[in-house]
């Protein structure tokens, strides 16, 4: 794998941690929403990754098919899908509450604000690797360059 193919590797990682923190920032934002549009409760969104498939030319699937490793490297990654969490919210008696039912209980949203903190440092993690990736692949092509004079 090449420089740039290495820095965009690293590219779609970045923009696969910076899509799933603005998720799950929408998760912590609507932790209190007891009614959307469809008047239930808000539901979590998990975002879910799969491996950057690309349509390369023929003469890429020869080159790399007629190289002395044979290794197979990826192309990055990219968001699949975003899926709302199915389970239930809790309930909480507050029959003052505008969305209570007959009983006087409001069904909260499934989002447990410590899972969602918790994901947020992970994915923030995750966006730091790529870019520690990206900056030491531009070190080594300045080092390249500056040899090359």
């Amino acid at each position: 794998m090449g420089f740039f193919g290495s820095m965009n590797v690293s590219a779609t990682g970045l923009s696969a941690q910076r899509f799933r923190m603005d998720v799950i920032s929408q998760n912590i934002a609507n932790v209190d929403t007891t009614r959307t549009e469809d008047g239930s409760p808000y539901k979590r969104k998990i975002t879910l990754f799969e491996e950057r498939k690309d349509n390369p030319s023929f003469s890429n699937i020869l080159n790399g098919k007629l190289s002395l490793s044979g290794a197979s490297y990826g192309n990055g990654v990219r968001v699949s899908r975003v899926v709302e969490d199915e389970s239930e919210g809790t309930k909480v008696y507050e029959p003052s509450h505008p969305d209570a039912d007959a009983d006087g209980y409001i069904t909260k949203p499934n989002v447990n604000i410590v899972n969602e903190m918790v994901n947020m440092i992970a994915a923030s993690r995750s966006y730091e690797a790529n870019l520690t990736a990206m900056n030491a692949t531009k070190a080594m092509l300045n080092k390249t360059l500056e040899i090359s004079k």
